[in-house]
């Protein structure tokens, strides 16, 4: 399991923990065997993600806004945990989740949205994708308000003739529930989602025939802070002018890569690999 940070010009992975099933965990033996600290208990993946979580705040990590799938949507302790705290969240659920209405009954969340009005839909990007913008049609029902702060549920609906749906509690600042902010909150997942493919691809982050604990915990933070450092970098760099576009990460690896070992090969200070790109006519800078 992965917390995973989104900023204006990068994704990283910032902390991890080793999900365990009850099985395992109920297994002496086998813990011994793969080398699980004694005492480790069973902790469910909300819980996990709460404990990355604490760390992060305990850290001064900001924070605008949490983000997660059904896992995480659909336990309500950890949704009291985050509005005890006063932090914004658009977390996915169920299709069968349920809410209290004004009739004083639960009902399914994709009822709700099947009674939803035709105008409380609107057409809206959800980012950037591989073939251009995500359009989906949103929507949004409020269900309760205090102090300033409010829940509701957002409803995403594809474009196909036959939509599929996609369900999400929110709780922020009655300001910041705008169907067009909870909408690119919501979107923001699949570009951390590509970042996560990026760091098993590009930094060797599933590349692993581990079969301990601490191996786990070794390689893993490895992997996470390679994706770092290319992020970092890919940051730093110049904006480009009208005409060109910024390097991709893997292009960042692949020029750090080659800075790396031609700073090797030379048997001398990796400066010597700067110079060896500038005179090539390379920027020695990925």
């Amino acid at each position: 399991m992965f917390l995973r940070y989104a900023g204006e010009r990068g994704y990283v992975l910032l902390d991890r923990e080793l999900y365990l099933p009850r099985d395992w965990v109920e297994d002496g033996p086998r813990c011994r065997a793969a080398g699980i600290p004694e005492g480790v208990p069973f902790a469910t993946k909300p819980m996990l993600g709460k404990r990355m979580l604490e760390r992060a705040f305990q850290d001064g990590v900001p924070c605008g806004w949490v983000a997660g799938d059904e896992v995480y949507g659909r336990d309500s302790k950890l949704r009291r945990w985050l509005e005890g705290r006063r932090q914004p969240f658009v977390l996915a659920v169920a299709a069968d989740q349920r809410l209290w209405r004004q009739d004083l009954r639960q009902h399914r969340v994709d009822e709700i949205a099947n009674k939803l009005p035709k105008r409380a839909w609107k057409r809206l990007s959800a980012g950037q994708g591989a073939k251009g913008e995500r359009l989906y049609d949103w929507a949004l029902a409020p269900w309760a308000k205090g102090e300033g702060w409010e829940h509701t549920l957002l409803v995403r609906r594809s474009l196909d003739a036959k939509p599929e749906y996609a369900f999400y509690f929110t709780y922020a600042r009655k300001k910041q529930s705008t169907l067009k902010t909870l909408a690119a909150v919501a979107g923001r997942r699949w570009a951390v989602e590509s970042a996560f493919q990026m760091a098993k691809s590009e930094c060797g982050l599933d590349h692993y025939e581990v079969r301990r604990w601490r191996g786990w915990y070794r390689h893993i933070p490895l992997s996470m802070l390679a994706l770092a450092v290319l992020t970092a970098l890919r940051a730093g760099e110049k904006k480009p002018s009208l005409n060109k576009v910024p390097r991709s990460v893997p292009e960042i690896r692949h020029l750090l890569t080659l800075w790396l070992w031609h700073g090797w090969h030379l048997g001398d200070h990796p400066k010597a690999a700067m110079g060896y790109h500038f005179k090539s006519g390379h920027s020695g800078r990925p």
